[in-house]
């Protein structure tokens, strides 16, 4: 597996940060964030000034951008982020699910999901024009929000393009297991997106209660599944709500939340 973090983290800070204090870190590679109001690395008005600077900056610091995370389904902007990508040269795009939670534990209104699957559809049309994969993951308070809601849309697009991006934090606020709820789906997992969780609360805490290890979140067992199963893709951190922070808060949450993540590889044996 590959250890990265979303530079959404660094959301307050110029891209080029982002960069250096993640491979001080130790990181493998990066998610580049392109999350409107939360930073402004990959900005999708004007991406092939952005697309450029992403490219020079992970060859200087020698830091793959092994995602991207855009969360609109709006076929303009998901186009823009799909040519950035392909400029510089990222293999994964993760959206959003989109529409609302009919209501909790519950699926009778069908209406948000299949708007949910009717949007992803155009997009993976489009992921598949420009040779990328696109992403989804099960999110609180969205149309796809647990592992049975995840394994609807999984049925209901069977494409090479398109995958599942599985966040723990979110099954564990969703009221399951994340480590049970995996093995049902790891077959079409393409992205793992990784961070703690202290409660069942719909929001994921402060910033430095979602690194890895804070929580209650069972993040050992979740990622020994992923090694038994064979899963070599990128593992990144995702980290929201730290914009306002200080540099040095920002950093440390990156540092322990890789420190954790290598001690959980190690015990499996995945390194």
């Amino acid at each position: 597996m590959k250890l990265g973090a979303n530079s959404v983290l660094f959301g307050g800070f110029e891209t080029e940060t982002a960069f250096k204090y993640l491979k001080i870190c130790g990181y493998d590679g990066i998610e580049i964030s392109a999350i409107g109001g939360m930073s402004a690395h990959l900005v999708l008005d004007r991406w092939e000034e952005t697309a450029a600077e992403i490219k020079a900056l992970s060859a200087k610091y020698e830091l793959p951008v092994q995602a991207m995370e855009q969360p609109s389904h709006d076929l303009n902007l998901m186009e823009r982020a799909m040519k950035a990508a392909v400029e510089i040269g990222i293999p994964i795009i993760n959206t959003g699910p989109g529409g609302r939670q009919p209501g909790v534990g519950t699926i009778d209104d069908p209406a948000p999901f299949n708007q949910s699957v009717a949007e992803l559809r155009k997009c993976v049309e489009l992921a598949e024009r420009y040779g990328v994969t696109l992403c989804v993951k099960a999110h609180v308070g969205a149309a796809i929000w647990n592992t049975e809601t995840s394994l609807r849309l999984l049925e209901a697009i069977q494409h090479p393009n398109f995958g599942l991006d599985m966040d723990p934090s979110h099954i564990w606020r969703g009221n399951e297991d994340p480590v049970e709820a995996l093995s049902k789906v790891i077959g079409r997992i393409r992205h793992v997106h990784i961070r703690d969780c202290k409660g069942r609360q719909q929001n994921p805490g402060k910033p430095e209660m979602q690194a890895n290890g804070r929580g209650d979140i069972n993040l050992l067992g979740f990622i020994r599944v992923l090694h038994e199963n064979g899963y070599d893709g990128a593992l990144d951190l995702e980290v929201i709500g730290a914009k306002d922070y200080e540099l040095p808060a920002c950093v440390a949450i990156a540092a322990e939340s890789r420190g954790h993540m290598q001690a959980c590889l190690q015990a499996c044996g995945a390194r």
